[in-house]
């Protein structure tokens, strides 16, 4: 009897050292990403400030509003994620799944309201420097943004599998952390780009 209680807490050990193992290359994979969006946030700022012309012929600065809206919808998504973890931890997982849904749905009303705003810009990607600029920065953080909701619809699928969310699910954690980070990067964006006109 008591021969087989070392071995279950060494089993425990063990998972719990994998699930930092995990959670500790993917905190490693969210700094590589920062290192390209501090690349491209470098090169954004050089190019500006040595351009003569910055902005593309006839357009003046770009309309703030919109993205201004979708913006606070991105920041709020990472309270209503938080939410979702909080639940998830009590097993309270109708909870869980509600918020996470949510925050899906608001991450989706920021890709569809960046596309709008897209075809209504008078410049495209061809408008100069300011143009490639614009159009790879939003563009590449739109793609981390899709790439999120595409995460938490996987959580959000094993949610409904039995017992898959008793106990430690690294991967909620990982794609909230995905999620916070996302929405860090855009806060830089956002004044990068439509406050540093």
């Amino acid at each position: 009897m008591s021969s087989s209680l070392p071995a279950a807490t060494n089993e425990s050990a063990s998972t719990h050292a994998h699930v930092n193992h995990n959670l500790t290359g993917f905190i490693i994979f969210l700094c590589s990403e920062s290192v390209i969006f501090l690349a491209f946030f470098s090169g954004y700022a050089i190019l500006k400030t040595s351009a003569l012309d910055w902005l593309p012929p006839g357009v003046e600065g770009l309309e703030w509003r919109t993205p201004l809206v979708n913006t606070a919808v991105l920041i709020s998504s990472s309270g209503t994620i938080m939410l979702a973890e909080h639940f998830k931890a009590r097993e309270r997982l109708w909870l869980f799944r509600g918020f996470w849904l949510l925050t899906m749905l608001m991450g989706g009303y920021f890709l569809v309201g960046q596309a709008v705003e897209w075809h209504g810009l008078a410049f495209g990607f061809d408008s100069g420097t300011f143009g490639g600029t614009f159009y790879l920065l939003t563009g590449f953080h739109g793609l981390h943004v899709a790439t999120g909701i595409l995460l938490m619809t996987i959580m959000l699928i094993k949610s409904f599998i039995p017992g898959n969310y008793v106990g430690g699910e690294q991967g909620v954690q990982a794609t909230s952390l995905f999620w916070h980070f996302v929405d860090v990067i855009w806060i830089i964006l956002f004044l990068l780009i439509y406050v540093w006109q």
